[in-house]
C-alpha cells in the first residue's frame, strides 16, 4: 500500500494545477507592507505631476493671452504672473467725513483700472477675455510698510479694517464692483465710522478680486492714500475750497462759525461770501478794519478770491444810463443814450455821475435786474496776482477793456480813478 501510494506521488506532474492543493494566505505584515510601498510612490510623484502641470497652465495663458487684446492700442505682451495690477487712477478728495460720498479728487465717483506694471507711467487698462468682480474694501492707513510694495494676499488681508463690535458694516455701498474692458466705476460707498479708533487713525480703500472670480495668475490689489476720516458733525463747520457765492460767510478761512469775525460781519450786513466780495469791491478799508491783522486780511481774501462767480450780471437802471455789475458789484460796462462808451471818453460829469450810480447800485443790490449770459466777462477769481488773463476775441477784447471804467469809489473822491479792486480784470482770472 505504501508503496502504490508513493508510485502516485512519484508519476503526478508538478507543473499541472492540483485543484486540491491550498494557495498560501498572505501575511497581514505583508499587506501593510505593500500598501506603504503604494502611497510613498504617490507622494513622490505627486509635486512632479503638479509641477507639469503647472507649467503647462502658465505656458498656454501666455500664448493666449494676446488673442484677447481686443484693441490693437492696447494690446501688451503676455503678463507673467503679478504684472497685473489694481489701481485708482486719481486720488481722494479729502477731507472725508463719516456719512458722505467718497469721490475722487475731481469730485467725481471712483474708478478701479487693470493695468500692466511692466508698462510706462501711463495706466492704460488691460483687457481680460471675462469679466472679473472686484470687492471695496477699508485698509488699515499703515499698511503697506514705508517703502513695502510687495505683499501678498494674506498680507493684505490681514490689514483689512472691519467694523467695530455693534456697529454698522465700516464700508457701506457698492462694495462689489465687475472690471469689464479693463475698467470699473465704483457708486456711492461711504464709511459709516471715524478713523479714530484704530492705532494708526488712517485708512485706505481698497480693491481686490473676489475669491473664485478669477482663476489663475495672481492680480496685486489696489489702495489708495491714506486719510483721516472724521465725524459728520464736523462736515458742519467745514470750510468750502472753491467757496460759492451764497455760501454763508463763516465757510472762509479763518472766520469761525458764531465768532467774533462772523458776529461783527454780519452786524454790517455781510452775511454770504458774495457780500464779503461787494464790501472788498466797494470799501475795503472797512472790510479791513472788521478783519484787523495782516495776517488775518491774507487768509480770508486769498481763500475769498477763488470764488466761482457763475455767469450772471445785475444791472442798475436810470434815465440815460444803464450800469452792468458783475456778482461782486464790479463794473464790467455802462451804456449813455443807447451808446456804450470808454471812460476815457466821458468828461468829469459823467465820470462822476456814474461814481454814484455804482455807489447807489451796491447800497440797493436787492433792486438791481438779473441777468444772465455774461461768462465771458467774468469767471473763476483767482488767489490774488494783478495780472489777468485775457480770453476775449480781439475786438471783443478790445472793446470790453474800453468800457472797464477806472472809477473812483473811495469816501470824498471823484478824481474819475477807480481802485483796483473795482476793475472787473484786476488781479481776477477771466473765463
Amino acid at each position: 500500500m505504501a508503496a502504490k501510494r508513493l508510485l502516485n506521488d512519484s508519476d503526478s506532474d508538478p507543473d499541472e494545477p492540483n485543484e486540491k492543493r491550498m494557495r498560501p494566505t498572505p501575511s497581514f505584515a505583508s499587506v501593510i507592507g505593500k500598501a506603504v510601498m503604494m502611497n510613498c510612490l504617490c507622494t513622490a510623484l505627486e509635486p512632479v505631476v503638479r509641477r507639469v502641470v503647472n507649467e503647462e497652465v502658465e505656458r498656454s495663458l501666455r500664448h493666449r493671452l494676446p488673442s484677447f487684446i481686443r484693441s490693437p492700442s492696447l494690446r501688451i505682451e503676455a503678463p507673467e504672473p503679478s504684472n497685473l495690477q489694481l489701481v485708482f487712477p486719481k486720488g481722494l478728495s479729502l477731507p472725508i467725513f463719516t456719512g458722505s460720498k467718497i469721490m475722487d479728487e475731481e469730485s467725481n465717483q471712483l474708478q478701479v483700472f487693470l493695468v500692466d506694471t511692466r508698462g510706462d507711467a501711463q495706466m492704460v487698462p488691460v483687457l481680460l477675455p471675462n469679466p472679473i468682480k472686484v470687492d471695496i474694501v477699508v485698509l488699515d492707513g499703515n499698511f503697506p510698510s514705508a517703502g513695502g510694495n510687495n505683499w501678498t494676499n494674506e498680507e493684505f488681508d490681514r490689514n483689512i479694517v472691519r467694523e467695530r463690535t455693534g456697529k454698522r458694516p465700516l464700508l457701506a455701498g457698492e462694495v462689489a464692483v465687475t472690471v469689464r474692458d479693463g475698467v470699473a466705476s465704483i457708486g456711492d460707498i461711504e464709511l459709516t465710522d471715524n478713523s479714530s479708533w484704530i492705532r494708526s487713525r488712517k485708512f485706505r480703500i481698497g480693491a481686490k478680486v473676489a475669491q473664485g472670480s478669477f482663476q489663475g495668475f495672481r492680480i496685486r490689489e489696489a489702495m489708495t492714500q491714506a486719510f483721516v476720516v472724521k465725524d459728520h458733525r464736523g462736515e458742519l463747520y467745514k470750510k468750502h475750497h472753491p467757496p460759492k457765492l451764497e455760501d454763508e460767510v463763516w465757510r472762509l478761512e479763518k472766520i469761525r462759525k458764531e465768532g467774533a469775525f462772523h458776529k461783527k460781519l454780519t452786524s454790517e450786513g455781510v452775511n454770504t461770501v458774495q457780500d464779503f466780495l461787494k464790501m472788498l469791491v466797494i470799501d475795503p478799508a472797512k472790510l479791513r478794519r472788521i478783519l484787523g491783522t495782516e495776517k488775518m486780511w491774507d487768509f480770508t481774501i486769498k481763500h475769498a478770491k477763488t470764488c466761482v462767480m457763475g455767469n450772471k450780471h445785475y444791472v442798475f437802471r436810470c434815465s440815460n444810463y444803464s450800469v452792468f455789475l458783475n456778482p461782486i458789484c464790479q463794473l464790467i460796462k455802462a451804456e449813455i443814450n443807447g451808446s456804450i462808451y470808454a471812460y476815457h471818453n466821458l468828461n468829469n460829469t459823467d465820470r462822476a455821475y456814474i461814481n454814484n450810480l455804482v455807489r447807489e447800485a451796491y447800497a440797493n443790490w436787492s433792486s438791481l435786474e438779473e441777468m444772465e449770459g455774461f461768462s465771458n466777462d467774468f469767471g473763476l477769481l483767482t488767489q490774488g496776482g494783478d495780472e489777468i488773463v485775457d480770453q476775449y476775441p480781439n475786438h471783443q477784447q478790445s472793446m470790453v477793456r474800453s468800457l472797464q471804467l477806472n472809477l473812483c469809489l473811495t469816501d470824498g473822491s471823484l478824481e474819475g480813478h477807480l481802485p483796483s479792486q473795482m476793475q472787473a480784470d484786476h488781479g481776477w482770472q477771466i473765463n
